[in-house]
């Protein structure tokens, strides 16, 4: 897909943001003695156009997070000639699900067995597993979405029996906090529960934590996949 300069304009500086991301990821994991390919950048690209996506693409990003269903399928639309794996982040309605397992490679916001279930239905069995992380929420927060952590054994071995997804391992939106201690101690939990499945037996490969703010502390404690939006595209329009 050739991609004109005219389209790109107002986003020059997504490139030199995104390799500045990259560098960053790579320093840390060098840092904790981790190789280079042990973690990726998810680009976080809700709210910002195809336009966006496009820039971030031609450096090589591959990978793209997106929150909201239906501006996500538009852009997936748009952009369907680029060879790009679409991961969907956000809180998932009943409704939505059709139009998730029909247009995502990845979904990490599952915290329900009714939601996978709806999933794996829609998905259907002549395409590849949809490849799924359960959404933790370690801090206890109310207003955050996520399993309580110690619904997350029952609820894996649950997922696993799910014909078409494919359980990667576990997600988390730590509190927001200017407290790094308390950051840290939220992902170390997570990488505890991701720990415990994998001696219990069930394969999982995936800790998606660390964003923008956090993404060194993540690293630290083993993230292998940060999702960074603003770091990016930079700040994002309010909805």
């Amino acid at each position: 897909m050739e991609i004109s300069n005219s389209t790109l304009q107002g986003f020059e500086s997504i490139p030199s943001r995104l390799m500045e991301c990259q560098n960053r990821l790579e320093k840390n994991l060098a840092i904790h003695g981790r190789d280079k390919e042990s973690a990726q950048l998810i680009a976080v690209s809700k709210t910002f156009p195809p336009a966006a996506i496009e820039q971030a693409y031609q450096v090589g990003q591959q990978a793209f997070g997106e929150n909201y269903v239906q501006e996500a399928v538009e852009k997936i639309q748009s952009l369907k000639a680029l060879n790009i794996q679409w991961h969907f982040i956000g809180p998932i309605q009943s409704n939505k699900t059709l139009l998730i397992a029909e247009h995502f490679d990845w979904v990490h916001s599952i915290s329900r067995l009714k939601i996978a279930q709806r999933l794996s239905d829609a998905r259907g069995s002549d395409r590849l597993p949809l490849q799924v992380c359960l959404q933790v929420n370690v801090s206890g927060e109310l207003s955050k979405e996520g399993c309580n952590p110690r619904e997350v054994k029952a609820l894996a071995e649950q997922i696993i029996k799910l014909p078409n997804l494919k359980l990667r391992g576990l997600m988390t939106i730590p509190e927001a906090t200017t407290d790094s201690e308390k950051t840290k101690s939220s992902f170390a939990q997570l990488r505890s529960l991701h720990d415990d499945l994998k001696a219990a037996g069930i394969p999982v490969d995936t800790l998606s934590m660390g964003m923008s703010d956090d993404m060194d502390i993540a690293i630290a404690e083993g993230s292998t996949m940060v999702r960074i939006g603003r770091g990016i595209f930079g700040e994002r329009a309010r909805r």
